[in-house]
């Protein structure tokens, strides 16, 4: 697939090669057996996607494109270690079934990172302490598909070829605005029901300004920034003129799914919040909307992600506004070692083992404990390496949010070290 023109000749069950993806990618990704790309890292769009999807995918491979050709047969395989790997031709492979029966009881919660509600219900039935971490941006490109301030204001969209389609794809819904919050609802819904009573974490959205900017309507409202990783993103849109009435289409789906459907083990999660006084302003935007962080039982709690370091050196003061810490490894690696976690470039430098992230982990974990806050994790880094995941564990860390695939490993893991080491 050369580019998006390509994509409508893709047929369910091949294999995916392609330069890049980006999130107008994600309905031919679900009928693909596996996904090759040129460029990207592990935090790339196509290997995020594709582990929600339980896709193997080898990104930054370079010559993909070059080398494959349409009609080849290959096996692309993700089971031997950091590296994937991409063979000529049917490969013999074995296939282990896991009974989640059989899985030991870990010594640390072990969670789950989950965005696709249809998957919900099947993986509901691992033995795992709940959601992790929920990303709304999964919902927003698959299940809505229109930037939330398209449908607020189409008269800014400027070609009416999108109003009508924004128009056609909403049908059906009271308003425009409807359409956002009853899709976005029944997507939480499911998830948070799939594993009731059982904690869900669902992230507040957390696209960057270009890929808000795919959405249908979305270029009439972003602006064109040089690095939108470290740009308009997460809390520092929440309470802005630009997207403040989108965060309260997100309020208000959340509502309704705590409010009306019950699903009180919904909470929410506050990403890439900057500065203490970001926190503030994103907390008193939510009570505006409704959302009221009341930490008693079955009340709202509201956690925030640990992925700036002023997170961490903050830690005391953080955790004075909110109820915990989500440590976003990815993110957190990436403003550590200043590196863009998209960079196929330097991905060899990108590692969340690197001893300075490790101490920034250490010092949260110390710091939100002596203040009586609870630490989980949700980044890939204990999904991909099992070491780092009892490392984890021995240091205290509250949950662990896991890739579906990786718990069973982990929880075997977890448990054998635990009694190895005498622990409970």
């Amino acid at each position: 697939m050369r580019s998006a023109a390509d994509l409508p000749r893709f047929r369910d069950g091949e294999v995916l090669v392609a330069g890049m993806t980006d999130p107008d990618w994600e309905p031919v990704l679900r009928k693909a057996a596996a996904v090759i790309t040129d460029r990207g890292g592990r935090t790339y769009h196509a290997a995020i996607v594709s582990r929600e999807m339980g896709l193997p995918c080898v990104v930054g491979t370079g010559t993909g494109t070059e080398t494959l050709h349409d009609g080849q047969v290959v096996t692309v395989s993700c089971a031997a270690g950091e590296v994937g790997m991409v063979y000529d031709g049917a490969v013999p492979f074995a296939r282990e079934e896991v009974d989640p029966a059989s899985l030991p009881t870990p010594r640390v919660p072990l969670m789950l990172n989950l965005a696709d509600p249809g998957q919900a219900f099947r993986l509901s039935q691992l033995p795992s302490a709940g959601v992790g971490l929920m990303r709304i941006e999964f919902l927003v490109s698959n299940w809505i598909g229109i930037h939330p301030m398209a449908l607020l204001h189409p008269e800014r969209v400027t070609d009416p070829g999108v109003r009508a389609e924004i128009r056609r794809k909403a049908s059906g819904h009271g308003s425009l605005p409807e359409f956002f919050v009853d899709r976005l609802a029944a997507g939480v819904g499911q998830i948070g029901a799939a594993f009731y009573p059982r904690q869900v974490i669902v992230r507040f959205s957390d696209f960057k300004t270009n890929e808000y900017a795919g959405l249908l309507g979305g270029a009439a409202f972003e602006p064109r920034e040089e690095n939108p990783m470290i740009g308009f993103r997460g809390a520092s849109r929440y309470y802005d003129p630009r997207y403040r009435e989108g965060f309260a289409l997100e309020c208000a789906a959340i509502r309704r799914v705590r409010e009306q459907m019950g699903l009180t083990n919904v909470i929410v999660m506050i990403p890439f919040c900057r500065t203490l006084g970001e926190g503030r302003q994103v907390l008193a935007e939510m009570e505006r909307n409704g959302l009221c962080r009341t930490p008693e039982r079955d009340g709202l709690r509201v956690y925030v992600m640990c992925e700036i370091p002023n997170n961490v050196v903050l830690a005391e003061e953080f955790s004075d506004l909110f109820d915990g810490f989500s440590i976003g490894s990815n993110d957190l690696t990436q403003l550590t070692l200043g590196v863009d976690r998209d960079s196929d470039l330097l991905t060899h430098l990108f590692d969340e083992r690197d001893p300075g992230v490790k101490r920034l982990i250490q010092t949260v974990v110390a710091r939100a404990h002596a203040k009586g806050r609870k630490v989980g994790i949700c980044g890939e880094a204990p999904s991909n390496y099992p070491e780092f995941a009892q490392w984890l564990a021995d240091l205290g860390i509250d949950s662990m949010s896991l890739n579906a695939d990786s718990l069973p490993g982990v929880a075997r893991r977890l448990a054998h070290s635990a009694g190895k080491e005498g622990r409970p």
